[in-house]
């Protein structure tokens, strides 16, 4: 059996960690998606928005920036009525919202991905933790980070949400040492080089 992070342990969480979570992504739509969904997780369990996520990319023109960044009344009006997604309407205002600043950023860097692997120096964190270790809410990396997103426009983007996209785009590498996805990760880095 394989070793795996003490939080992976059901049907959403185990494909989840054993095939996306850490893997350092440089897609633009992909980082979009996470900084849309770990927002949206704000208050509730990930769980809860790994059962919606296939529904999240249905409803939102599979996290299309161009396309949220347009989003009108009868749209918002829609998704405020969709049970497949978190109906809240701060979180919607703000997935358009950010929509459009993640826009401002590509026009200024180029790519999302520029602007925030900088916040990293370009490559992931490698961490060392031990099983049942508690993994930080927040780190310095990712206050700077949420700073300055919020300065750019960004909501639902506090620090701690801020931590958890790092996480699961691979900017920090937070799987346990114990874990068989902690050195697969460290190899894919390496490849990339």
């Amino acid at each position: 059996m394989k070793k795996r992070c003490a939080w992976a342990r059901n049907e959403f969480s185990i494909p989840y960690h054993d095939q996306e979570w850490g893997v350092p992504v440089h897609d633009d739509r992909t980082l979009f998606e996470f900084l849309i969904l770990e927002g949206a997780q704000a208050g509730l369990s990930w769980d809860t928005i790994l059962k919606k996520r296939e529904h999240y990319r249905k409803v939102f023109d599979n996290f299309d920036t161009v396309k949220i960044a347009r989003y009108q009344q009868g749209k918002i009006d829609k998704l405020l009525a969709d049970t497949g997604i978190v109906r809240n309407r701060l979180k919607i205002a703000s997935t358009i919202q950010n929509a459009k600043a993640f826009l401002a950023v590509q026009n200024e860097f180029g790519s999302f991905d520029a602007y925030l692997w900088k916040f990293v120096g370009g490559k992931p964190i490698t961490n060392q933790w031990q099983t049942g270790q508690p993994l930080p809410a927040r780190t310095a990396e990712s206050d700077t980070l949420s700073k300055d997103l919020r300065s750019r426009g960004f909501n639902f983007v506090g620090s701690t949400i801020g931590y958890a996209m790092m996480q699961a785009v691979g900017m920090v590498n937070d799987h346990s040492v114990d874990c068989f996805r902690y050195q697969e990760i460290r190899k894919l880095e390496k490849a990339r080089k």
